[in-house]
């Protein structure tokens, strides 16, 4: 029998059930340590640390969860801000947003036996950390536009305007 993310919480937060925090885990895992792959540009390490603090971030604070969202929104919030942090630490972030744009690939650069995923890792990282980060989560976590807008800490059209530009900044990379 599978619990909702509702009961799950109500669980941990009544009784302090590890096994239902552990079941939250296992199912926003996977979602999370993706999304923070991507962010990282890649690194698989330093995502799996961040995604770590993340959930003991909200093991720590669930009782701050108010409900008024759903769990994964607020969920990708906190690892969104993980992200933040640790760029910020870098000073990473910065750089990211004020530096030019990676150039484009001239055409006929991509061969057309590259792999898709491959091509479409390398797109990605063409974008800027906030288009990455909308993308991501909307596109391939499944979050509104609405959702991803409370979880980035933005507004609504910024996440509309950060989706259709990342969107067709990957068009024009994949199609070189």
């Amino acid at each position: 029998m599978s619990f909702a993310d509702a009961d799950l919480i109500a669980r941990v937060l009544l009784h302090e059930d590890q096994n239902a925090f552990s079941e939250l885990v296992r199912r926003y895992q996977s979602p999370v340590r993706a999304f923070l792959v991507k962010m990282t540009n890649g690194d698989s390490h330093l995502a799996d640390d961040l995604a770590q603090e993340a959930f003991v971030k909200v093991w720590k604070n669930l009782r701050s969860f108010r409900g008024d969202a759903k769990f994964s929104t607020w969920l990708f919030g906190i690892a969104c801000n993980e992200w933040r942090m640790h760029a910020r630490g870098r000073k990473d972030l910065a750089r990211e947003e004020l530096a030019d744009p990676p150039p484009e690939p001239a055409q006929g650069e991509s061969s057309t036996a590259s792999n898709l995923r491959l091509d479409l890792a390398e797109a990605m990282k063409r974008l800027t950390p906030a288009e990455r980060a909308t993308i991501v989560l909307c596109c391939q976590n499944g979050l509104s536009h609405e959702e991803a807008a409370q979880a980035l800490a933005c507004p609504l059209g910024t996440v509309k305007t950060n989706v259709l530009r990342g969107r067709e900044k990957l068009r024009r990379n994949l199609a070189a």
